[in-house]
């Protein structure tokens, strides 16, 4: 039942649902791991915000085009019988995983902006802190936030319906 009020139902939905993690994904994570590399300054923080959105635009494409592998993922992991929470769980560990694997090196080329084999050569030694950082933010922040809001949306709906609405 917490998957019909708490995800989204459809396209628009799962759109919207994509807007409000990303923006509060980027606008988090982007400032903190590049803080964690080049120092707490405000200057660091100042050249952040200038490639955000195109950083915004990547992981908005790479979340579309990951979507499936981390839904395969997540039910290698998970059966029908499992809570709510605990498919939640799973699948955000998923996503995290395979997106931080790829922005580790894309969002560098993203942030230095020009490509070189840099984020390759030190992959193993910057991605844990980036997984780390990226799989808190989303278990903590992002996600439940979308939650709350699609479960906000989905109870407006039902009450223009006149339909009773569950309390979790």
């Amino acid at each position: 039942m917490e998957f019909y009020w708490k995800l989204p139902r459809s396209k628009k939905e799962f759109a919207l649902f994509i807007l409000i993690i990303s923006v509060i994904s980027v606008n988090i994570i982007a400032p903190l791991i590049t803080c964690f590399e080049f120092g707490f300054h405000l200057a660091v923080w100042a050249d952040v915000l200038k490639i955000i959105p195109f950083m915004w635009m990547a992981v908005v494409a790479l979340v579309l085009i990951t979507y499936v592998p981390a839904e395969k993922m997540t039910a290698c992991f998970t059966k029908e019988g499992d809570s709510f929470s605990a498919h939640l769980a799973v699948n955000i560990l998923c996503t995290v995983f395979i997106l931080s694997i790829i922005l580790t090196v894309v969002g560098t080329w993203i942030g230095s902006r020009h490509i070189s084999p840099d984020p390759i050569i030190h992959f193993f030694y910057k991605w844990p802190r980036n997984f780390a950082i990226s799989l808190g933010v989303e278990m903590v922040i992002a996600q439940p936030i979308a939650r709350s809001a699609m479960f906000a949306l989905h109870r407006a709906q039902a009450k223009k319906k006149g339909e009773e609405i569950p309390k979790f």
